[in-house]
């Protein structure tokens, strides 16, 4: 599925509705250039699971946990990490197949380590379309 958002509202809204209908133990992956709108669809969604308290990205930390909605929300952001056994080192098994959702910016830096079972977001830019377009491509993964 492709959707465009002309605006940072909307995707936000898009986060918004992703959030509403996740469910225990499902996984999202995320990927897209540095300021293409992550962040603001990671907050859209876990304001769609019912998180009220601040979202910004975990870089330094790795995970940030929000355990305030109506499922657990972990977010991850694997972009500064060196090796994929880091993960390890974080619990990242006990998080991804646990009873919360969790949502994995810079996903393909860990591909290998991903479970079979996620949906893939894509967001990209494309300023021919204009400074606020993004192009959000979401793709359900099964084993």
């Amino acid at each position: 599925m492709i959707i465009e958002t002309k605006s940072a509202k909307e995707t936000y809204q898009l986060g918004l509705e992703i959030g509403k209908q996740a469910s225990k133990g499902q996984v999202y992956t995320m990927v897209g250039d540095l300021g293409v709108g992550k962040t603001v669809f990671t907050q859209g969604m876990a304001a769609g699971l019912g998180i009220t308290e601040p979202i910004s990205s975990p870089t330094f930390t790795i995970v940030q946990i929000y355990e305030e909605g109506r499922l657990p929300f972990y977010h991850f952001d694997v972009y500064r990490i060196g090796d994929v056994s880091e993960m390890d080192e974080i619990g990242f098994e006990d998080y991804v197949y646990g009873e919360g959702v969790s949502l994995i910016e810079w996903a393909n830096l860990i591909e290998e380590i991903l479970p079979e079972n996620r949906v893939e977001i894509t967001i990209e830019k494309d300023l021919e379309q204009g400074f606020d377009y993004r192009k959000i491509t979401i793709e359900e993964r099964k084993a």
